[in-house]
């Protein structure tokens, strides 16, 4: 555990890893959350590298996508792409030279070994393995009945560098230990080397894999810890043995939790992204070759900081029962302690509620929308703030996102354009006529509109009625003020538009059921 009075505090140094193969989903960017916390508690530094080694799965726009998400996140890094500093170039693609000094320091220290089996000679040795029922590994038992250099002598070996023949270097696992590795949110974990694979470091074409590439990049940049996601756990136990084999010291590791789908059809992926209802990319994406647009989070109305809130909260929880956070409290409050071991259900109502609870903070930005919508209308000048604020009190409870005030409040400004269309064919009939002309009579004899005088009189004016006709009155009344059933309080709506415009409003469906009827 690292204390915050701690003189190492600015030793620490994290990164961000991210592939270039597409947009971040939630994974991902949560990832990149929790880096930059750690790092902002304990006064260190936010890396960011792009572990571009698989040239295959390269996705064009994916780097400027992962800059523009941390930069609309307020979790911008220190170092790394696009912000330059001590330990260029950042990119893994950029950095063969490096991983090449190394990868014949472990040759010629036997911690590796060149392996010239064919991709068709490996398919055939994998059948074989099937077909009496077990799984093939390339493993310590193995590899001696393999196309390797640990099965040539040295001639044969020079011969088969010399003749150009295609191959991969892969990582010798001594077989028969215990090996005992520590995960800050998981505990101590023991593996036993027998089960380990001689994974390939450099691939035929001459390029770095993950593996090595990381485990050299993480050394060379001083990265203290590495906190990366649940799938890289098995994987640890082969860092660990690639440092012990380069005689480094290795990071803390801390391995997150992954983010399952609530309808427990496993995790969260990008590979599923367009079939889901809710969106797991924080930006917009554009699938380059569907040409298909996604809407990410930003795009659909959600706030970076309610978006970051409920990021921190999945998977992590300070304790007690709060749960909206400022970024400040986040790195204050942070540890990874108390990230829970197993995985947590990602739920779009929550994330919903956490934009609602900033969006009630923003009533400049709510009253500068409401604006925007009446200057549409060339309604600007005909309402005075106090009224737009009483508006915003009133239906701010019912809205989750910006975009919708207009939608909830709309009735408060001008008269609706369409009626419910359900209801509204129900009540077309002479009946519904009489009973808004009785409603417009009766709202024609009160002398105070206010909302409690409208209220008493029309009781009074309905006290006679029973409590179903009464209610269907009242349904009636809304319907022609608002266009649908719900909204404010019906009274308060009377007060705000006043008399002339709610007769007007109630004339106004009187004539729309008139013409339906006929």
């Amino acid at each position: 555990m690292i204390h915050s009075s701690s003189k190492k505090n600015k030793a620490v140094r994290v990164r961000f890893a991210p592939s270039p193969t597409g947009p971040l989903h939630l994974g991902g960017i949560r990832t990149a959350l929790y880096n930059y916390l750690f790092a902002k508690k304990y006064g260190g530094t936010f890396i960011l590298r792009i572990e571009d080694t698989d040239r295959k799965r390269f996705v064009s726009d994916s780097e400027s996508y992962i800059l523009e998400t941390l930069k609309w996140c307020q979790i911008e890094p220190d170092e790394g792409v696009g912000y330059g500093g001590n330990h260029i170039p950042y990119y893994q693609s950029q950095r063969g030279e490096i991983y090449s000094v190394y990868i014949k320091k472990l040759l010629e220290e036997g911690y590796a070994y060149y392996a010239f089996d064919t991709d068709h000679e490996l398919h055939l040795k994998r059948k074989e393995f099937h077909d009496l029922g077990f799984t093939f590994s390339y493993n310590s038992y193995i590899r001696m009945h393999l196309n390797n250099s640990l099965t040539m002598t040295r001639k044969q070996l020079s011969e088969k560098l010399n003749s150009c023949s295609s191959y991969v270097i892969r990582f010798k696992i001594n077989p028969g230990e215990n090996l005992k590795i520590h995960d800050m949110i998981r505990g101590t974990i023991v593996v036993n080397t027998d089960n380990l694979d001689d994974k390939i470091l450099l691939k035929s074409n001459g390029v770095a894999t993950y593996h090595l590439a990381s485990t050299i990049d993480d050394h060379l940049m001083k990265i203290t810890h590495v906190i990366r996601g649940e799938e890289w756990l098995s994987s640890m136990s082969f860092h660990i043995l690639l440092y012990r084999a380069l005689g480094w010291i290795p990071p803390k590791f801390a391995h997150l939790p992954l983010i399952l789908r609530n309808d427990g059809k496993g995790k969260l992926s990008k590979r599923n992204m367009e079939s889901l209802n809710y969106p797991i990319i924080p930006l917009q994406w554009k699938d380059p070759v569907t040409k298909n647009i996604i809407k990410g989070y930003r795009e659909l109305g959600y706030f970076p900081e309610a978006f970051v809130n409920m990021l921190a909260l999945l998977g992590w929880n300070p304790g007690g029962k709060k749960e909206i956070f400022s970024l400040k409290e986040l790195i204050n409050l942070f540890s990874l302690e108390k990230i829970t071991k197993s995985g947590v259900f990602f739920n779009i109502n929550k994330t919903n509620w956490f934009n609602k609870q900033y969006l009630k903070k923003k009533k400049k930005e709510i009253l500068f929308s409401l604006y925007k919508e009446l200057k549409k209308r060339s309604l600007f000048y005909e309402y005075e703030e106090d009224y737009l604020t009483k508006v915003i009190h009133l239906t701010i409870d019912r809205v989750h996102f910006l975009h919708e005030i207009w939608e909830h409040s709309f009735y408060f400004f001008i008269s609706p354009s369409s009626y419910e269309k359900s209801f509204f064919n129900k009540v077309c009939h002479k009946k519904t006529i009489d009973q808004l002309e009785f409603c417009k009579k009766s709202l024609l004899n009160i002398n105070q509109f206010s909302s409690v005088h409208l209220r008493l009189f029309l009781f009074f004016f309905t006290k006679k009625e029973n409590e179903k006709e009464k209610h269907q009155i009242m349904k009636l009344l809304r319907l022609a003020l608002v266009g649908k059933l719900e909204g404010a309080d019906i009274f308060i709506i009377l007060e705000m538009i006043g008399k002339k415009e709610s007769i007007r409003r109630i004339e106004n469906m009187m004539r729309k059921i008139k013409e339906k009827i006929k």
